[in-house]
Parts: C-alpha cells; sequence; structure tokens
C-alpha cells in the first residue's frame, strides 16, 4: 500500500474516499489487513502529511480508526472523543484538515454500547464529564419511540439514541461550520455518519446521514 502524496490525494474524490474506508473495513472483519511497512512509512510523511479522511469517533478503546478502516500512517485525520460530539476545538480541527491539508472526507462514527450514550441516557452526573454528556442529551430527547425503560439498561433504546446522536452532529458540523459547509456543498469534500458495531467489527454508513456530490 503506497504512502499518501499530494498527488494521490488530489486524484481521490469524495465518492472514492468513502468506498476506500468501506473497502478497508471489509477487509478488516475478514482479518485481511494489508501488509504495510509502518516504519517506511513513518519515514515518507515525515516532510508531510495527506490524508484523504478525518474521522470523529469515540475514545472507547474498540474504536480505532485507523484499524477499524485498514489505514496506515498518514491516511486520516482521527478525532476522538466520548460521545463523539463536537465542540469549537473539534471543528476546528476539521477545518484544518479539510481546508487546509485536503481531506476529502468527514466520517462522524458512533458506535454499539457505547458508554456516553449509556450515560446520557442514565442522566450522569460527574465532574467534567456532565457538561460532555449535556451535549448527548438532546439525541436522548430526540429519541421518542421508546416509552419505557428509557435508560442504560434498555440496550435498544441506547443503540437508537447512538444512531441520533451521530446524526446530529454531522448537521451540527455543518450548522456550525460555514468553512466545511461551503465544502461539502460545492462537492469538494463529502459528509458521512456512520456506527461500529464492538461485537462484529462492521461499519454501517447511514444513507440519511449522507452528504457526496
Amino acid at each position: 500500500m503506497k504512502t499518501l502524496t499530494k498527488e494521490i490525494q488530489d486524484s481521490i474524490t469524495p465518492i472514492m474516499a468513502l468506498e476506500l474506508l468501506k473497502a478497508g473495513n471489509q477487509r478488516f472483519t475478514n482479518n485481511l489487513k494489508v501488509n504495510r511497512n509502518l516504519l517506511q512509512q513513518a519515514n515518507e510523511t515525515s516532510d508531510g502529511q495527506h490524508p484523504f479522511a478525518v474521522i470523529l469517533s469515540c475514545i472507547d478503546s474498540r474504536t480505532s480508526a485507523e484499524l477499524i478502516f485498514d489505514q496506515g500512517l498518514g491516511d486520516v485525520f482521527s478525532v476522538r472523543i466520548a460521545g463523539n460530539i463536537v465542540n469549537e476545538d473539534i471543528l476546528g480541527s476539521m477545518e484544518f484538515a479539510c481546508k487546509v491539508a485536503g481531506a476529502k472526507i468527514i466520517v462522524v462514527l458512533g458506535h454499539t454500547k457505547c458508554g456516553a450514550v449509556k450515560g446520557a441516557c442514565d442522566h450522569v452526573e460527574m465532574g467534567n464529564l456532565t457538561a460532555l454528556l449535556s451535549k448527548i442529551r438532546p439525541a436522548v430527547d430526540d429519541e421518542t419511540t421508546v416509552k419505557e425503560n428509557r435508560n442504560s439498561s434498555n440496550g435498544d433504546f441506547v443503540e437508537k439514541v447512538a444512531s441520533i446522536n451521530v446524526k446530529r452532529t454531522v448537521r451540527s458540523i455543518m450548522e456550525r461550520s460555514p468553512i466545511l459547509k461551503e465544502m461539502i456543498d460545492n462537492g469538494s469534500i463529502g459528509i458521512v455518519g456512520g456506527n461500529y458495531d464492538v461485537t462484529s467489527g462492521e461499519v454501517e454508513f447511514y444513507s440519511d446521514a449522507t452528504i457526496i456530490k
């Protein structure tokens, strides 16, 4: 697998970027990861980087984007925070990744059995975690199909909230970053939401949270 160069990055479209991620996840689930010389990639990227994607995922130890999508050094910008939420710092990082460094797609990746989502469902309050979970709470409120046991003991409720949270984050990125919205609108980049299954290793991309032109 070649180390990404500016020329290769420029040739990748948002649609191609999504297909690269899908193919990588398929390799991961089939245990057929590409054999990379990571030390060589470290050397070849020492003077610059040209990733094709920026992936916002959870800090959960099971959700490393590079592993899930079978990518190497210099291939993706990885942004990780509990509950895959956004704030000004993350939005700024994404703007750098896309507008300055040339990434072609933004992925918001939630996952099954998410502790942060469970915490929001249970109205957990603890130190600075309280403020973080408050950013997931709107997704809890938006889930209206479950009428009873609206807490972490209800696995179906948790997964529905996690999905809503991803889609809210996709919308929030476009609403809060004029730079990224303009790039999405003109087709320079794409944005997609998805969910990683911690049991199967499979990533499901949401068609109703995908904007690629």
